[in-house]
Formats: C-alpha cells, structure tokens, sequence
C-alpha cells in the first residue's frame, strides 16, 4: 500500500481574471517550489483563462 508523506500538498487554483477559485489539485513541495500556472476553463468567466496557484 502506497504511503502518504508530507511533500504532497493540497493547493487552489484560480482564475486570474475573476479570482474565483474553482479547481484543487496536489502538487509536490520538493520538486515544484515555484506557483503553478495552468489554462483552465473558467465557468464564471465562460472562457479559457490562466489559473494561478494561490494559498
């Protein structure tokens, strides 16, 4: 069975041009330290948008 560690995280993702958050996902501390970028379908904006990693 796979073991659960620390460096995996929990992080939000929102849309830059509302601030809505509408997507979580996990990323690994260790390897990715900087903020995670992705151009994601915004529902609220009903467009493709960059969503940012935010706290």
């Amino acid at each position: 069975m796979a073991k659960k560690s620390d460096a995996r995280e929990i992080i939000h993702l929102a849309c830059t041009v509302c601030r809505e958050r509408t997507y979580t996902t996990t990323k690994n501390k260790r390897n990715d330290s900087q903020r995670l970028e992705l151009k994601k379908y915004c529902p609220r904006c009903r467009a493709y948008n960059l969503h940012r990693e935010v706290k």
